[in-house]
Formats: structure tokens, C-alpha cells, sequence
């Protein structure tokens, strides 16, 4: 008996023992944590200033506090069944489309809902591609319950973003930080409006950096994603995932998941993509993306073997396109590029977003191995069209070709002529327009077919089109007007 006592007492020891040792590494642990995540938050969000207060470890109750009110709810309404209710899941991933994804959709008007987040003051928000895609209305309900009904100003398939306007002022708004600064383990917030449960925020890390998960689908798709374990789910798409700073760094656009809820991961794409793709939008009405021109495929280990790499590195040059920026800069098949602009890339998805971050006209400095030997060559962009320059510039030769001037239409216009949309010819110069006898005040609907809804969408149109071109719309008279000529 005395011998069982003495080893209950041992053993109690042990634990009592073991018990102060692990307050002792808990307060050790929280000291550093309070060093580490010690961050002050910046005092520049409009009436939400916070001033100098210092993030607890594991509390970021001050960093929502401030960002919370900068996210957004955003609903959609389809009037009409855009899709074929059949359609299935292709891919694991599951993009929160609710319009286009894995769920059988009833005939009549349907609703869908995502997040978004405000960047200005004056209500420009940011949100993703597939939240509003197809949507004939949207309506943004701020985190104090006003509502707006928002217009699109530009979007962007190849990324999956959004830019949204609403009517308003002195709105509290959120700042981009630098995503390239961002640390795999670095604590991070999602900030949304998941099942449209509003204001929801959720803490988690970054697992890792630069994912290609094979989304989008698109040529030229720029896909480097944020992969974080922050819990994100449908609703939350276009929400914020923000550093400890309160920063912007990311936008919420997918989860890994056979179920479209989440079970791990979630991706983001980052913030120093998102701020050009909206700052193009906001400059030209669309993104300009520079491209290289070339076929790309990471470099495995019997590649580096056969270029006689000592490890894999960098990224395999297998086709350069024709009339392509990379050919005319002289990088040729078999190249492997190491760095873009002094960076190191070691997978197609850092390649795609250090390119996609110039414009077409802009010179980059490409480094590349070619028989073992390092050269550094200069590459002028183009975009998708082989071309150099911007949207700017090449809607202003457009604009002098054709020799015409527009306004929009205005609701009791569109209502006498029973037509949903239209661009109006305000005055006709010398150019194609003339030359083909289209009249002043002539409605355009559409030219080869393509809808016209807005001035810019007769520069994209006539942008890419290099032969005849086919002019529908609406004489003065009310009677339908065709007109055709060709731009060479």
C-alpha cells in the first residue's frame, strides 16, 4: 500500500511539476508572440481610426473592428435562367458561382450572393469576376444596412475580378498591402459574408504561395493564388483577407473542396495583382495585360538534367508565338527563365503574375539560361493583339478613324424606341462614318452582331476586328439602319 502512495505521489509531483513547466513555456510563448505580432494598426481608414493600439497575441479584435466595416454584402439577381441547370463540378475547386456551378437552377428569377470590398471613399469596390457575372441587378448593402444598387465599371475573366460602383460618400474604405511581403505562416483575417451570415470574420495562416490551381480556364488566366487555412465559404467570395496591419492583401475567390464547403484550404488572389487589374480599369475601362508571347512548363528534374541545371529551377521556354514580344526580343525555344525584373521564378504561376503586372509598351528585364550560360535580354510587351500600346492610345486612332462623336442614350429614348440598349452618334467628321453615310444621331445597337451598350464598347469592338464591319441601329425615324465598311 505504502508503495502504491509513494508512486501516486510521484506521479502527482510529475504532474504539478509538469504544470508549471508548461505555464512557464506558455508565458515564454506569449512574450514572443507579443513581439512578434506586436504590429500597431495605421490610423488612415476613414472614421475608423483606431490610433496606436497594439494587437494582443492571438486577438484581432482591434484589426476587425477596422476592416469589418470596409467589407461588403453583395446580392445578385438573374432575371432570367442563364444557364442550363445540368451543369456539374469539373474540378474539385469549387468557384462560388452559383450561377454557372454544380446546382440545378428553377426557371424564373434567381438570386446569389457574394462579398466585397470597399477601396475608396466615394464607393468603389472591389469583388470577384464570378459574383456578379451574368447578374441583370446588384445590390450592395454597406455594414451599417444602407443599401445601393451598383453599376459594373469593368471586369476581368483571366483574374476573376470586379470593379463596382455605388453612389456614395465619406465611406470607410481598406488600403492595399504588399502581398509580395507576405510570409508563408503569417497570420491573416477573411473578412465576408458567408451563407449571408454578414460582418464574418475568420483567422488563419498562409500555407502557401503562388498556387496554380487551373480555375479559370481562360487564355492569358492569371492564377498565383494566396492558399490560406482561414475558414472561407460560399458568400465569402470577393471578401477581404487582410494581414495583422489591417491591410489588404488578398481577395477571397475559392476553396479546396469536393462540396463547395470548406474542409482546409481556401485561395486569395493577391493584392499586388488586384490593384493593377483595378487600377487599369479605373484608368482605361479595361485591363491592359502585357504579355510575352511563349508556352511555358516548369523544369522537372529530367529537364534540368537535360539542360545541365545541377537542380530544377526556373521555367522551360517550349513554343514562342508568332508576332510575339519574347520572339522579337530574341528569347528563344529551350530558354529557361530565372528571374523577371531581378525576381526568381521557379513556377509558371510567379512568372504570370510578375509579367501580368506591366502593360503592354513596357519594357521588363528577363533573365534566361541558355546553354548553361546566364543573359539578361530587355522585353518591350505587347498585349493579346501583338500590338504595344494601351487601350488609350489605340481607342484615339480609332476614334480619329472613324470620325464620330457619342452620348450615351438617355431611359425615355430607350423607351421610344423599345430597345434595352444603344449608343447615340452626337457628330459625325471625316472617317469611316462618313464615308459610309451614317447619320448623325444615329442609335448604334450593335456592330458585327456584338452588343453596344456604352461608348467604350465601339473602341473594344472595333479594337479587334480587321476586315468588313457591320453597323445595326436605329435610324431618326424609328426605322432600323444598316451600315458596312471595312477599317483598312
Amino acid at each position: 500500500m505504502k508503495t502504491i502512495l509513494k508512486k501516486a505521489g510521484i506521479l502527482l509531483l510529475a504532474a504539478v511539476v509538469g504544470g508549471f513547466a508548461g505555464a512557464g513555456a506558455y508565458k515564454l510563448m506569449e512574450k514572443k508572440n507579443q513581439s512578434a505580432f506586436g504590429t500597431q494598426v495605421p490610423g488612415k481608414y476613414t472614421k475608423y481610426t483606431i490610433g496606436n493600439i497594439t494587437i494582443p497575441s492571438f486577438d484581432f479584435s482591434a484589426v476587425s473592428e477596422v476592416v469589418t466595416p470596409t467589407v461588403v454584402h453583395i446580392k445578385t439577381t438573374v432575371e432570367s435562367n442563364k444557364s442550363n441547370g445540368n451543369a456539374q463540378p469539373q474540378n474539385p475547386y469549387n468557384l462560388f458561382d452559383f450561377f454557372n456551378h454544380g446546382f440545378p437552377i428553377p426557371q424564373g428569377p434567381q438570386q446569389a450572393s457574394g462579398s466585397g470590398v470597399i477601396i475608396t471613399d466615394d464607393g468603389y469596390i472591389i469583388t470577384n469576376n464570378h459574383v456578379i457575372d451574368g447578374a441583370d441587378k446588384i445590390e450592395v448593402i454597406l455594414n451599417d444596412k444602407r443599401s445601393f444598387s451598383a453599376e459594373i465599371v469593368g471586369t476581368d475573366q483571366q483574374t476573376d475580378l470586379a470593379l463596382l460602383k455605388i453612389k456614395a460618400k465619406e465611406l470607410p474604405y481598406m488600403t492595399y498591402g504588399n502581398s509580395d511581403s507576405l510570409k508563408v505562416g503569417e497570420w491573416v483575417i477573411a473578412v465576408g459574408n458567408p451563407f449571408n451570415l454578414t460582418s464574418t470574420v475568420t483567422a488563419g495562416i498562409v500555407s502557401a504561395k503562388g498556387r496554380n490551381l487551373n480555375l479559370l480556364k481562360k487564355e492569358y488566366a492569371i492564377e498565383s493564388f494566396i492558399q490560406t487555412d482561414a475558414a472561407v465559404n460560399p458568400g465569402n467570395s470577393g471578401g477581404a483577407l487582410v494581414n495583422i496591419r489591417g491591410e489588404l492583401i488578398g481577395i477571397n475567390a475559392a476553396i479546396a473542396s469536393e462540396t463547395g464547403q470548406y474542409i482546409g484550404y481556401s485561395f486569395a488572389i493577391p493584392s499586388n495583382i488586384v490593384s493593377k487589374v483595378i487600377s487599369d480599369m479605373l484608368k482605361f475601362g479595361k485591363v491592359q495585360r502585357g504579355i510575352l508571347g511563349i508556352r511555358i512548363s516548369e523544369v522537372n528534374e529530367e529537364v534540368a538534367e537535360k539542360h545541365g541545371l545541377d537542380k530544377p529551377r526556373g521555367i522551360l521556354v517550349y513554343e514562342i508565338m508568332e508576332n510575339s514580344a519574347a520572339g522579337d526580343a530574341g528569347i528563344k525555344k529551350d530558354d529557361i527563365i530565372i528571374k523577371v525584373n531581378g525576381a526568381n521564378v521557379n513556377s509558371v504561376a510567379e512568372l504570370q503574375e510578375l509579367v501580368s503586372r506591366n502593360r503592354p509598351g513596357d519594357k521588363i528585364k528577363v533573365t534566361l539560361l541558355r546553354n548553361n550560360k546566364e543573359k539578361e535580354i530587355e522585353v518591350t510587351l505587347k498585349d493579346a493583339n501583338g500590338y504595344i500600346k494601351t487601350t488609350a492610345t489605340t481607342n484615339k486612332a480609332i476614334k480619329e478613324l472613324i470620325g464620330a462623336e457619342f452620348e450615351p442614350l438617355t431611359p425615355s429614348e430607350l423607351n421610344k424606341y423599345g430597345i434595352k440598349n444603344g449608343v447615340k452618334v452626337k457628330r459625325v467628321l471625316n472617317g469611316k462614318f462618313k464615308e459610309a453615310g451614317i447619320p448623325k444621331n444615329f442609335i448604334i445597337t450593335s456592330i458585327d452582331k456584338k452588343k453596344v451598350y456604352k461608348e467604350e464598347d465601339i473602341y473594344d469592338i472595333l479594337g479587334k476586328i480587321t476586315d468588313g464591319i457591320l453597323i445595326e441601329g436605329i435610324n431618326t425615324d424609328g426605322s432600323k439602319g444598316y451600315f458596312g465598311f471595312g477599317l483598312n
